[in-house]
């Protein structure tokens, strides 16, 4: 019996340690099972077709020009067809993000488009960088990028000065180069980097110079905050909004130009602007955030009837739009499209496709009456719920 009990004993004690051994074995295999769901999923959404822009965008003309004053070729025109996908797919080539400022809605749109868009593509995203608006932090994050060995990187360089030896060596060393918005000095387009990849920056501005003068009446006095920096498409926003007001609406009047460094100099500058001139009818802003702190500060000096417009259709603005608040409307871009863009042009130097040097994705112009259609264009999602019920 004795025997009986220790053999019993010997067994179970056994089975023990081979069920520790299979809970080990368990979590080294879930670990691979998650990957391989990770696998599947991505192949779930690599969906069979070409892959374009969202085609329901409006065709707009676009108006801006490219860093060398190139001619835009739209957005809506670019394609890779299911085969080309196919043979990127067989290179298993990998990609590298580096934005100069990810802190925001636009960027954020930005980089899902990247990623959603290399997914299809088979390509893997093997870093996203952001550089806070610091040179030397990009120039940093490009040497730190290139120990990955990417076949690819999107970026969008915080110094067209500083950061173009960075961005050379990484041409230099066959890294196929896609920039954002700007381009380094010295690159050159199809040598440097592949493409230029914009939203129609100066058509933006004139759509926030129309709003402007819709909401005035065509007339008043107006401020304007611009980007204080060599920044290839904040210039061409400011540039586009101020001559459009001062050929097409003679009676509306800058009286005031501020100029902010980061996104977080708004409110001061606004705030020191309406000290100044207490008799502003409106106010135009170069992007959504700084807008923001313009809003606060025409708040606090109790300013009514007051009009605030901008470009950049980030959650903060369109809210105030939806509520029918101070800023009235703005020019939005479409940065999910852009990153689209951006990868499929990536495909294109891949494949050896010939690429235009400068692709703008079309201005879109938001105001109440359209801020949920807008923004579900802008971001391939239905608004935010506080955005949807203040519309209503």
């Amino acid at each position: 019996m004795k025997k009986i009990v220790s053999f019993i004993t010997m067994i179970l004690f056994i089975t023990s340690i081979a069920l520790v051994g299979c809970g080990k074995d368990s979590n080294t295999t879930s670990g691979g099972s998650k990957e391989a769901e990770n696998t599947k999923t991505e192949e779930t959404t690599a969906s069979s077709g070409p892959i374009t822009i969202n085609q329901e965008i409006p065709d707009q003309e676009i108006l801006s020009k490219g860093p060398s004053g190139e001619a835009a070729v739209s957005a809506k025109t670019l394609q890779l067809t299911e085969e080309e996908v196919q043979k990127i797919k067989e290179g298993k080539y990998t990609a590298a993000i580096v934005m100069h400022y990810a802190g925001n809605d636009w960027a954020t749109a930005q980089i899902e488009g990247l990623k959603a868009t290399f997914a299809k593509m088979g390509i893997k995203v093997v870093a996203v960088t952001d550089a806070q608006f610091k040179a030397e932090k990009q120039v940093s994050d490009i040497e730190t990028v290139l120990a990955k060995k990417p076949d690819i990187i999107v970026g969008i360089p915080v110094d067209p000065v500083s950061t173009a030896s960075a961005f050379k060596k990484a041409a230099d060393s066959g890294v196929k180069v896609v920039f954002m918005d700007n381009k380094p000095q010295g690159l050159e387009a199809g040598k440097d980097y592949v493409s230029v990849v914009s939203a129609d920056n100066y058509g933006n501005g004139v759509q926030a110079a129309d709003i402007m003068a819709k909401q005035l009446g065509e007339k008043g006095k107006i401020g304007v905050i611009y980007h204080d920096a060599d920044y290839f498409v904040t210039k061409q926003r400011t540039e586009a909004f101020e001559k459009t007001i001062k050929e097409k609406y003679p009676n509306i009047k800058i009286v005031e130009r501020g100029g902010i460094i980061g996104p977080n100099d708004g409110e001061k500058v606004a705030s020191g602007m309406l000290t100044k001139n207490r008799d502003l009818d409106g106010m135009f802003v170069v992007w959504d955030v700084p807008a923001e702190g313009a809003l606060a500060a025409a708040r606090t000096a109790g300013k009514k009837d007051f009009v605030i417009t901008t470009i950049d259709l980030g959650t903060n603005v369109a809210l105030d739009i939806a509520s029918a608040g101070m800023i009235k409307g703005l020019g939005a871009q479409l940065p999910y499209d852009q990153g689209i863009s951006e990868a499929i042009l990536a495909g294109y130097a891949l494949l050896g496709k010939d690429a235009p040097s400068y692709v703008a994705v079309p201005a879109l112009n938001v105001t109440k009456e359209n801020v949920l259609d807008a923004w579900k264009l802008v971001y391939h999602q239905e608004a935010p719920e506080s955005i949807q019920g203040a519309a209503k």
